[in-house]
């Protein structure tokens, strides 16, 4: 058996789709930290990670149908799915390295009086 292209072709929307809402969350927390708003960055970045987490659950499917022997075709918009997805989870890292960056920030200047 044999998963078709217009099942594969959508299982990439789907990637880029959760991959997306990932990215847009990603920039809200990095914006939210940036204006000192830690607590609600982190809730930012773990609604990206929740994102991230359905859209590996959909090339999870692919893997497990491939894996058991089906016949599959690389499709262009899944080569985008997983090249948007793999972006997005590199991003996510450098922004939580920057929300843990500004909180830093932000108490070193509470200490200074900065603030």
């Amino acid at each position: 058996m044999a998963v078709t292209k217009e099942e594969i072709s959508m299982t990439g929307f789907a990637i880029v789709a959760y991959a997306g809402d990932a990215k847009t969350a990603l920039i809200k927390a990095l914006n939210k930290a940036r204006d000192g708003e830690i607590d609600e960055a982190r809730k930012f970045l773990e609604e990206s990670n929740q994102s991230i987490v359905d859209a590996h659950n959909e090339q999870t499917k692919l893997l497990a149908n491939e894996a058991g022997g089906m016949d599959m075709d690389v499709t262009f918009i899944m080569v985008h799915g997983q090249d948007t997805l793999m972006t997005t989870m590199m991003l996510k890292d450098q922004v939580e390295f920057f929300i843990d960056e500004y909180d830093r920030i932000n108490k070193i200047e509470q200490k200074l009086g900065m603030k």
